[in-house]
């Protein structure tokens, strides 16, 4: 209690808006995340199920070369930007960012160039896919554009302000939803006649292919013309940043270029190990289901359901904390700057009880309300999809918490520190889910239950690592003990509502809907009324003042 009351007595002095700019984040990531799963259903039934075959084939290329050229770069800017300017050499803040912009144009170009002229014979021979080669062509040019879109993201956020990155993606996703379904409908149309000519019947689905991921590169074109009107708005400040620059040290273009190179090179492989590990698992599942007796058809229906049904539904609430590490890597690296261990002790608290806040009621709403979740959602009344999505709430909860370490270490400088630690979990973890499989034989089921096992070794190697390096611990009982409680009362009450208008009215919509209506509100009053946020936990959120104000007019906060 003497504990909570000094959080609550705290000065806010020391104070920046690094959670609340998450939050703004989180929200515009979230909205991101709904947007495409409603877009993805008209445009899978427009493309067929060998439309979808030659999408798939290009976006998993698409990704993996996004992934080297510029997935790590807004933490790798941002991480850099933030130090620079917590020692006042705002000159140097804005010579990373031109050096980012070069580094991005450069590598940008050389992996665009690469997809796109070498795409025949990444069809050909890596994918199996011939036809597959219209939808990587198109995508090819997203690359170089967002690499450009990351370093001003990355600046941005350096900076302290996430809206631009929220706006921007938020504008992205809309203008890649409707130009994808447009897109593919045209040109499904037009390789349909096309194939009639040339006596081609998969060229129609190809070209719809092409067409939808049109949207992906308008989107990220249109987002990138919004972020350099904000880069416009901005120079003003930009050019009073550089005349105020007391600082007279001015670092070479070249040291600045080495240093954003090993900022990024761990960040991305850290972000590799977790993509690597989903592709091993889909190999190994495969391989072993085969030789189980399994044939191929009942196989890749369980990886259907794994994929498309459990993963999609577990990725939205995880969105959050990459929204939140987003912003707490920058802020973290201006605490670390000023030398304040008790500022950065002050920060990890904080980032990691609301991200426990957010993240426990969603896993236990996973676990309550699983069934009905793949009802609504899917129309799927199967034991199999649900039994997943339980497991999957455990999931949700770790991986959260393994990403928040993560970007503590990046923001507390131990940059290879997450790469070293995800390694180690990685075979940790590829030894348990193959044992899962053999052993046990687990079924589609160790694929879930093989996450809880990564997610769990990175949690505690980080977890290690941070409170060795900066000595702090966890507050149990306000971080997991109290959200946790919560969590609880509310997934009773909500399954309980959810059990009664079944039986009462019954229908696919009505009482999950209104179940998580009444989970929401419950979880909101019982995890205030524990005293699980302090007044300066609700001050940090967007509107905090106000929200604050309501709280206590309708006597939420403990007395």
């Amino acid at each position: 209690m003497a504990e909570q009351t000094h959080r609550r007595r705290t000065a806010p002095a020391q104070k920046d808006d690094f959670i609340a700019q998450g939050a703004i984040l989180a929200a515009a990531t979230v909205l991101t995340k709904v947007i495409g799963v409603v877009y993805r259903i008209p445009l899978a039934n427009i493309l067929g199920d060998a439309g979808n075959g030659f999408y798939g084939y290009a976006y998993q290329i698409y990704a993996m070369a996004l992934m080297v050229s510029s997935l790590s770069l807004p933490t790798a800017v941002s991480k850099l930007v933030s130090a620079k300017m917590a020692v006042g050499q705002k000159r140097n803040a804005l010579r990373v960012f031109a050096c980012s912009m070069f580094f991005a144009v450069v590598v940008g170009l050389v992996v665009t160039a690469a997809i796109f002229f070498g795409a025949d014979a990444i069809s050909v021979h890596a994918m199996r896919s011939p036809l597959s080669v219209y939808a990587l062509k198109m995508l090819a040019p997203g690359l170089f554009i967002v690499a450009i879109m990351a370093v001003i993201r990355g600046y941005f956020q350096g900076l302290g302000s996430m809206m631009p990155t929220a706006v921007s993606q938020i504008i992205e996703q809309l203008i890649r939803a409707i130009i994808s379904i447009a897109g593919a409908s045209i040109f499904v149309d037009m390789g349909t006649r096309a194939g009639e000519e040339a006596g081609e019947e998969l060229l129609g689905p190809a070209y719809g292919a092409a067409g939808a991921t049109l949207g992906t590169v308008l989107g990220a074109l249109i987002a990138l013309v919004f972020l350099g009107f904000v880069l416009w708005a901005y120079r003003g400040n930009m050019y009073r940043q550089y005349r105020t620059d007391r600082s007279r040290k001015q670092e070479s273009y070249q040291h600045i270029l080495k240093v954003l190179v090993f900022t990024a090179i761990p960040i991305l492989f850290s972000t590799a190990i977790y993509n690597i590990n989903q592709i091993l698992d889909l190999t190994i599942f495969n391989h072993i289901m085969e030789a189980q007796g399994y044939v191929e058809e009942e196989y890749m229906a369980l990886q259907g359901i794994y994929s498309g049904k459990y993963d999609t539904l577990v990725n939205v609430p995880l969105s959050i904390p990459t929204a939140l590490c987003a912003s707490v890597v920058p802020s973290l690296t201006t605490a670390v700057a000023q030398k304040s261990r008790k500022l950065v002790h002050e920060k990890i608290d904080q980032t990691l009880r609301l991200n426990m806040v957010i993240t426990i009621p969603c896993g236990v709403g996973f676990l309550v309300l699983a069934s009905p979740l793949m009802v609504l959602l899917y129309n799927d009344a199967t034991k199999t999809p649900a039994y997943l999505l339980m497991i999957g709430s455990v999931v949700v909860v770790l991986y959260a918490w393994a990403s928040i370490l993560n970007s503590i270490l990046h923001g507390l400088n131990y940059i290879s520190s997450p790469a070293k630690n995800a390694a180690v979990a990685l075979v940790v973890h590829l030894i348990a889910f193959v044992v899962m499989m053999i052993v046990f034989k687990m079924n589609v089921y160790a694929l879930a239950a093989g996450n809880v096992v990564f997610s769990l070794c990175m949690c505690w190697l980080d977890q290690r690592k941070v409170h060795k390096v900066c000595g702090f611990k966890i507050n149990i009982m306000d971080t997991f003990v109290k959200p946790l409680i919560a969590s609880a009362v509310m997934g009773v009450i909500a399954f309980l509502v959810y059990f009664g208008l079944d039986q009462l009215i019954g229908g696919r919509w009505i009482p999950i809907c209104a179940a998580l209506v009444v989970a929401v509100v419950v979880y909101v009053i019982v995890v205030l009324k524990i005293g699980t946020l302090s007044n300066d936990d609700i001050l940090a959120l967007p509107m905090g003042a106000r929200l604050l104000r309501y709280c206590e007019k309708l006597h939420l906060l403990p007395e």
